[in-house]
């Protein structure tokens, strides 16, 4: 088992940054670590992933150039960094971790963050 624990969202304003930090423990943390997010009414969405050893990322076009995912596993740790945000950012995020598959598909992901909320305002 992995827990996931993520912190660091709030409310800002249009064009403001945030960085968001998912905290791991458990079973070893050698797993491609995903962000996901989840806006009122909509389906959760993939955002940005990392792999074990931070060699790749990807991101969904909508925030290519304006987030950046990164980890440290010496401190188990995954952290998405949000700048320019926009208003069409805001949701729930969540961080996941992968056991393998595709990554940009939530149904690859095993584990689970409870989430933290993100609200922009313009």
């Amino acid at each position: 088992q992995v827990q996931l624990v993520e912190s660091g969202g709030g409310s800002v304003q249009a064009g403001d940054s945030l960085r968001l930090s998912c905290a791991a423990s458990g079973r070893s943390f050698s797993y491609p670590m995903g962000w996901f997010r989840q806006a009122p009414g909509k389906e959760r969405e993939f955002v940005a992933v990392i792999t074990w050893n931070g060699g790749s990322t990807y991101y969904t076009p909508s925030v290519k150039g304006r987030f950046t995912i990164s980890r440290d596993n010496a401190e188990n740790t995954v952290t998405l960094q949000m700048n320019s945000l926009k208003s069409e950012d805001t949701a729930v995020y969540y961080c996941a971790a992968s056991r393998g598959g595709n990554y940009f598909d939530r149904q690859s992901y095993d584990y689970w963050g409870q989430g933290t909320q993100v609200t922009v305002s313009s």
